[in-house]
């Protein structure tokens, strides 16, 4: 992984844990995207952003968003390597199976 990856990656997840500290949740969910399509490959990683958007939706009291990331932890772990659609945000409101538009900086840090 290069150097500006893994210091964007480091920042999303930094900034997305104050946040949730914070108890801004929303705020937080913003951050948590950006870790999520960062980390798609990367199976902990992939987990982990996973695992943050559970925290945030229980703050928010948001049931789908709680329920809904429990089966994508699993997924990320058991298939980040095999397939995942490029570019999809993480959170239980879009269909875990679809792909979706990323921004140039993201596509470049990506490549």
């Amino acid at each position: 992984m290069n150097m500006e990856l893994q210091v964007a990656i480091a920042e999303a997840f930094a900034q997305a844990q104050h946040e949730l500290r914070a108890r801004r949740s929303a705020a937080a969910l913003v951050w948590l995207e950006r870790a999520h399509i960062l980390t798609q490959r990367r199976p902990w990683l992939h987990a982990r952003s996973h695992w943050l958007m559970l925290q945030a939706g229980w703050q928010l009291g948001d049931l789908r968003e709680v329920l809904g990331q429990i089966p994508r932890i699993l997924a990320a772990l058991l298939f980040s390597r095999i397939w995942v659609p490029i570019g999809n945000t993480g959170r239980a409101r879009i269909s875990a199976f679809q792909p979706m538009p990323m921004s140039e900086e993201l596509r470049r840090l990506l490549e």
